[in-house]
């Protein structure tokens, strides 16, 4: 597949990625109005939408407490979409294409909160009684996944059959 298309695919993926992400936050933050009455709403016994405001990184580490967090932090999700840009020059698969899109796509989501609100909103909450993962959104769901598919294809179809699995041979 030709560089262009390439580029297409993952330029689609982030634009997508981002939009989706602002849009849910948008929604439960104004329309269902979370932003001025913070609750949790049961969805199921085991996920309910809560309103969490991450001021750290994943799950919440390295939270600093200081103004200058958020701009450390989208400095930081910033440089790693840069590196994600120089890899994404260099395959020529169509999914990794996207798996990176979405990576970049809920990183920029992430790093837009951060400067709009000085922390990420997050609202999806998956429990089992009092054991849950922590609350998250779509962008880290789209981080999360484009990492696995990027993972995946590095430890088990890097290299079978003789073939790259999606990146251009040296």
């Amino acid at each position: 597949m030709n560089r262009a298309r390439i580029n297409t695919i993952a330029l689609i993926a982030a634009i997508l990625g981002l939009v989706a992400d602002q849009a849910s936050k948008w929604a439960l933050l104004e329309w269902v109005g979370l932003m001025d009455n913070p609750r949790d709403i049961e969805i199921l016994p085991v996920f309910e939408i809560v309103m969490w405001w991450n001021h750290g990184t994943s799950f919440s580490l390295f939270r600093t407490g200081e103004a200058w967090g958020p701009y450390a932090f989208s400095i930081a999700a910033l440089a790693i979409v840069g590196l994600l840009v120089l890899w994404l020059s260099r395959i020529a698969s169509p999914i990794l294409a996207a798996a990176i899109g979405a990576v970049i796509g809920g990183a920029l989501g992430n790093v837009v909160d951060r400067l709009r609100f000085g922390a990420v909103a997050d609202f999806f909450y998956a429990h089992i009684g009092n054991y849950g993962w922590p609350a998250f959104n779509v962008a880290d769901s789209l981080i999360v996944i484009g990492i696995g598919v990027l993972v995946f294809d590095g430890m088990f179809l890097a290299g079978k059959n003789g073939k790259m699995s999606g990146r251009d041979r040296p």
